[in-house]
């Protein structure tokens, strides 16, 4: 694993360390970790539905559901 020094704004300090006080993370590493992952599960369903989208506008219609594709952007979260 890479070793990187980082500053954060007090108020974000703060946060995250109530966060490891609160017994939700061990380490301030591990907390922004997980903050990372969340943000490229994010961004992988952003762009799944940007996809989507622009697929849709350039068939013009689609034979998914609502619920189709709401199922598959949220499978791509467990991924």
């Amino acid at each position: 694993m890479r070793r990187q020094s980082i500053s954060f704004t007090e108020p974000n300090d703060e946060w995250l360390k109530s966060q490891i006080e609160n017994k939700e993370y061990s380490s301030k590493s591990e907390l922004v970790n997980d903050l990372i992952r969340q943000a490229r599960n994010q961004q992988k369903q952003i762009d799944f539905i940007r996809l989507k989208l622009e697929r849709a506008e350039s068939s013009g219609f689609t034979t998914e559901s609502k619920s189709d594709i709401l199922k598959q952007s949220k499978s791509l979260l467990s991924e």
